[in-house]
C-alpha cells in the first residue's frame, strides 16, 4: 500500500514538472520570437499570394468604333472606376465569363442581321448579368424591356406569355430600338446612353445644356456611369486574363442545341407535354422561360416555337 502511494507522488511531481517546464518554454524570448516569425511568414505569403493593382487605361478604346476621348480627366477618372470595380469583383467577373460563352452566341448573329455593331451586346450583360432579371420596375429580361416598349414592338405580354424572357425576341426588340436611337441621336455612344435614360430624357438633357455628346453632357448617376461600364465590361471580357481571370475552356457554359417544336394549339398540361418529348418540366422552362404558365391559351391559334433539347444533353427521365 506505502509503495503505490510513493509511486503516485512521484507520478504526480513528474506531472508538475513537465509543466513548469512548458509554461518557462512559452514565455522564453527564443521561442516568442521564432513565433513572431512564423505569423510575420504568414502575413507575408497572403501579401504576395494576394495583390491589387492600379490599372491602366487601355490605347485606343473605343464603343462601336466611336472614339472614347480618354484625354479628358473626368472621361478617364470614370472609365478608371468602372475597370477597377469590375475587375475587383472577381467573383461577378467570372460568372459573366462563363455566361457570355453560352449565350453570345445567340445575341451575335442577331446584331449583325440587324446592322447593330457587336459592341452593343455588352448592353444586355450590364443591363441583367445575362440571366431573366426582373427589376424593382418591372423591366425584363436579358434586355430589361418594360412591358409598354416590349408591346410597342410587338413582343407579346401577358400572365401565359411573356416574350421579353424570350432571348432571341427580345434581342430583336433591342435592335430595333437602339437604331432608332442611333438615327435620333447621330451615334451608337449616344444610342446606348438613351437605351439606359430613354430617348426623351436624352433630347432633353442634350437641349437643356445646349451641347452635343455622351461625353459632354451631365447626366445623373445611373446614366453616367452606364456607357462607363460597357466600355469596362467591354475590356475585361475581350482580355479575360489581362485582368487576372483564369479559366479553362471546359469551366465555361455552353449553350444546349435544341430543335424548335411548332405549336399552334392550346396545351393543357405542360408538365405532362414535357414528359411526352422526354425532358422533365424543369427543363422545358428553363429553355422556354416566356411560358409563364403550367399551360398555353393560344386562343388565336397562334405559331408558337418550343425548344426542346436535343437528346444527350441531360439526363435521361427515371
Amino acid at each position: 500500500m506505502n509503495r503505490i502511494k510513493t509511486v503516485l507522488i512521484l507520478l504526480g511531481v513528474v506531472s508538475i514538472s513537465a509543466i513548469f517546464i512548458n509554461a518557462v518554454q512559452s514565455t522564453n524570448p527564443v521561442t516568442v520570437q521564432n513565433s513572431v516569425k512564423e505569423k510575420n511568414k504568414d502575413s507575408l505569403s497572403l501579401v504576395q499570394d494576394y495583390n491589387v493593382y492600379a490599372l491602366k487605361i487601355p490605347d485606343g478604346i473605343n464603343f462601336a468604333g466611336e472614339r472614347v476621348p480618354v484625354e479628358d480627366p473626368d472621361v478617364k477618372e470614370r472609365l478608371d472606376r468602372e475597370l477597377l470595380v469590375n475587375t475587383y469583383w472577381q467573383s461577378n467577373g467570372l460568372l459573366l465569363i462563363k455566361r457570355a460563352n453560352k449565350y453570345f452566341p445567340i445575341i451575335e448573329p442577331i446584331l449583325k442581321a440587324h446592322g447593330v455593331p457587336d459592341d452593343l451586346k455588352y448592353i444586355a450583360v450590364i443591363e441583367s448579368g445575362l440571366t431573366q432579371a426582373v427589376s424593382p420596375a418591372g423591366a425584363t429580361g436579358f434586355w430589361q424591356l418594360m412591358k409598354g416598349t416590349a408591346r410597342e414592338y410587338g413582343l407579346e405580354v401577358n400572365d401565359n406569355v411573356d416574350e421579353r424572357y424570350h432571348i432571341k425576341k427580345s434581342t430583336e426588340v433591342a435592335c430595333k430600338y437602339l437604331k432608332k436611337a442611333k438615327e435620333r441621336f447621330g451615334t451608337w455612344t449616344m444610342a446606348a446612353a438613351a437605351y439606359n435614360a430613354g430617348q426623351y430624357g436624352m433630347a432633353k438633357q442634350l437641349e437643356r445644356q445646349e451641347i452635343e455628346g455622351y461625353y459632354n453632357v451631365l447626366l445623373g448617376e445611373e446614366t453616367g456611369r452606364y456607357v462607363f461600364r460597357i466600355l469596362a465590361i467591354k475590356e475585361i471580357l475581350s482580355h479575360p486574363n489581362e485582368y487576372g481571370f483564369n479559366f479553362d475552356e471546359e469551366d465555361l457554359y455552353t449553350h444546349i442545341p435544341v430543335n424548335e417544336l411548332p405549336v399552334d394549339t392550346v396545351i393543357s398540361d405542360f408538365p405532362k407535354f414535357a414528359k411526352e418529348n422526354g425532358i422533365t418540366y424543369k427543363t422545358l422552362k428553363i429553355h422556354n422561360p416566356w411560358l409563364r404558365e403550367t399551360h398555353l391559351n393560344n386562343a388565336s391559334k397562334k405559331q408558337y416555337y418550343i425548344e426542346i433539347p436535343k437528346k444527350g444533353y441531360y439526363p435521361p427521365l427515371q
